[in-house]
């Protein structure tokens, strides 16, 4: 008996050769299938950078959060923090002068006047101290506040240029004067790096 006759009833089907067992067909190739590899799994989002730093856009290379407080920021802290010193101690020292002019005018005699400039000198050493205790506050909020702190500070400049020019017109180029002119320095430097667009991207940068 032969499996190469075509006539055979016990031979294997026209067309395919004989042999066991019989193949799988195999599927066309580019096709996804049994035995070949299913492509290269989607990606995540984010995929490619660093894990625990978010997309930050506006920065210098826009894509990494940064991890530092930019120079202006840490200038107008700075300035903060020296202007506090002298807020507090001229505060201190405005407060122990009235009190010791006090005291003298009490010896030699007192009036409502006396009194009146006795409360006015001390209501301003007590505005000082807490323009101080404001200035220190604001310098560090600036690592992790938000807008509101950029806002506020933005407000306390102003004002700080304001009182300089006042200062600086009405002294009469005594030590007012020159009090002024520090005044308007260092306020317009902090204002100045409050409004431009790197204080704007420090301040409303997303926290985790």
């Amino acid at each position: 008996m032969s499996f190469g006759d075509p006539n055979n009833p016990y031979g294997p089907p026209q067309g395919q050769q004989p042999g066991y067992p019989p193949q799988a067909p195999q599927a066309p190739q580019g096709q996804p299938g049994y035995g070949y590899p299913q492509g290269p799994p989607p990606q995540q989002p984010g995929y490619g950078y660093p894990q625990g730093q978010p997309a930050y856009p506006g920065f210098p290379g826009g894509n990494v959060m940064p991890i530092e407080m930019p120079g202006l920021m840490k200038t107008a802290r700075v300035l903060l923090f020296i202007l506090a010193g002298f807020q507090i101690l001229f505060g201190i020292i405005a407060g122990i002068a009235v009190g010791a002019a006090q005291d003298l005018s009490n010896g030699v005699g007192s009036g409502d006047s006396t009194d009146s400039l006795a409360g006015l000198g001390f209501f301003v050493a007590a505005l000082l101290v807490a323009l101080g205790a404001l200035s220190i506050f604001l310098g560090v909020k600036f690592k992790n506040g938000g807008s509101g702190i950029r806002v506020t500070t933005i407000v306390y400049a102003s004002l700080m240029i304001i009182g300089g020019l006042v200062n600086t017109i009405n002294g009469g180029g005594g030590s007012a004067t020159f009090g002024g002119l520090i005044s308007l320095a260092i306020a317009g430097i902090i204002l100045g790096s409050m409004v431009n667009s790197a204080a704007s991207t420090w301040f409303n940068r997303p926290r985790y």
